[in-house]
Formats: structure tokens, C-alpha cells, sequence
């Protein structure tokens, strides 16, 4: 079964002070089946991270739908989660606490959940680390727990938005290699937000290329590079080189649009 459908998305906010209608999503289409690792890249506020929010149901559609499992989404659910860039941890909670946040507000702690927690805490690896604070530890780790409290709740989607964006190269690189390890074995369907051209190819199963905003789709590529990628060295791979050249080209054009916008607007 398709996990995530978006059909004729359209997202317009309303801007009260300027008296004007911002439209984020224009007639956005894709389509995730179930499993699969699908990112998406475009120039900045061309709603990348509407699109997520819609999908999690923290945003409502002004046209078209989102579909999970066949079902429209009308708002949260527990078969949705999602993984934010600036760990959005409580510092006075525990790592053990923290990661058990999400099935607390979901009325689903219990014997059986908290063994669960030991799990996930354990798969990102943070054994040892249950009882420290976040500001105990470094930015990976924080958002490994970021990671585990997602994974806690066992959904069947897992949403990320720039998870990555704030740690630096090496760090991020190394969380790369780890969530795929991760995800090997958790078998979730991915929506996955980043900037990085790079960490698209090393990630997705497919790449969602965005236009200038509002956003549409403007490309869908195969990542045809065999997994798992932590393995080897991907960027030497001929596919990795053919898709980097296509996928800037692409967002450099899209961004040449953007900027000739709004020259004409100011």
C-alpha cells in the first residue's frame, strides 16, 4: 500500500499585517510507497517544510489532500512523526525522559513501551547515556535522542526537517551513515528535508527537486546507487557525479527565478 500521497496541493497563508495572501503550495504532486526514502531539496521558502507540516497534519491544506495509508489526513496522528533540526529537547527532562515524551502524549506508556525506549535509546547509541541531560552532551548525540524519541512511538512515517543542518561536517556525515544503519532495521517510510545536494544523493531512494515558490514539483529523480552506501565511498560512483551536475542545475535555475521575483517586487 502507498504510504503518503499528496495530490493538487495547495497551502496560502494569510498575512494579516501586509494584507496579502503568501501561497507556499501550489498543485504540488508525489507520491511515497511505503518504505521508501524520498527527500526533497529546493531553493529556500519554496515550501519544503509546508509540505511536511501538511503531511503530520500540523498544517491544513487550503486545496488538495494528503493521503496516509489511504486515509486523509485531517490533523496529528500516531502513525506520523517527526524529527526536527534544533532537537526540540526539554532540558530538564532525562535522555531516558525525553525519548518517552512521545508515547506519554500518546497515553501509551506502560511496562511494555518503556522496554521499547531501552530499545531505541540502545539502536542510536546512547546506552550509558539514559539519566544525563541534554546539555551533557554533544550536538550528534542530542540529535540521536531527537531521533530515538521519533522512533519510540513506532510510527510508520518519520518526517525530517534539516535534522542535520546544525552539526558540523564530520558529525553530520557520520549521522548519515548512522541513520541508514538505523533505518535498515526500522524500515520506515522517510520524508526528508535538506539543503545539502550531497546529503540527498548519499540519503534518498528518490529526490523531490522543488521550484522557486510557490512550490511544485519540478523533477523527480531515481537515486540508482546500490545500498547500503555507508559502505563504500558514493561520491565516486558515476550515478553520484550525473545526479549532483542535474540537481544543481536544476536549483540554479530555480534560484536565478526566485531572485529575478523579487527584484520585480521591490
Amino acid at each position: 500500500m502507498l504510504d503518503v500521497v499528496a495530490e493538487n496541493l495547495t497551502v496560502e497563508y494569510e498575512l494579516i499585517r501586509d494584507k496579502e495572501t503568501l501561497t507556499a503550495l501550489w498543485d504540488f504532486n508525489v507520491t511515497i510507497s511505503s518504505g521508501e526514502f524520498l527527500v526533497v531539496v529546493g531553493p529556500s521558502g519554496c515550501g519544503k517544510t509546508t509540505f511536511i507540516n501538511v503531511v503530520v497534519g500540523l498544517v491544513k491544506a487550503t486545496q488538495g489532500r494528503i493521503l496516509s495509508g489511504g486515509k486523509e489526513v485531517t490533523g496529528p496522528g500516531n502513525d506520523r512523526a517527526m524529527v526536527f533540526q534544533d532537537y526540540a529537547l526539554m532540558p530538564w527532562r532525562t535522555i531516558r525522559k525525553n525519548v518517552e515524551f512521545g508515547l506519554e502524549l500518546q497515553g501509551r506508556l506502560n511496562a511494555e513501551t518503556s522496554r521499547n525506549v531501552e530499545h531505541y535509546i540502545n539502536l542510536v547509541g546512547l546506552r550509558g547515556f539514559e539519566e544525563s541531560l541534554p546539555h551533557e552532551l554533544s550536538g550528534g548525540m542530542r540529535q540521536r535522542v531527537g531521533l530515538a524519541r521519533a522512533l519510540a512511538t513506532e510510527p510508520k512515517i518519520l518526517t525530517m526537517d534539516e535534522p542535520f543542518g546544525a552539526l558540523d561536517a564530520m558529525t553530520r556525515e557520520v549521522m548519515q551513515a548512522e541513520f541508514e544503519k538505523i533505518l535498515s532495521k526500522t524500515k520506515q517510510t522517510v520524508i526528508f528535508i535538506t539543503h545539502s545536494i550531497d546529503e540527498a544523493i548519499s540519503m534518498g531512494d528518490r529526490i523531490v527537486v522543488m521550484t522557486a515558490g510557490p512550490g511544485r514539483t519540478k523533477a523527480v529523480l531515481e537515486v540508482d546507487i546500490p545500498r547500503p552506501r555507508w559502505e563504500t565511498d558514493v561520491r565516486n560512483h558515476p550515478r553520484y557525479v550525473e545526479l549532483r551536475n542535474e540537481i544543481w542545475h536544476m536549483l540554479q535555475s530555480e534560484q536565478q527565478t526566485q531572485m529575478a521575483r523579487e527584484s520585480q517586487h521591490n
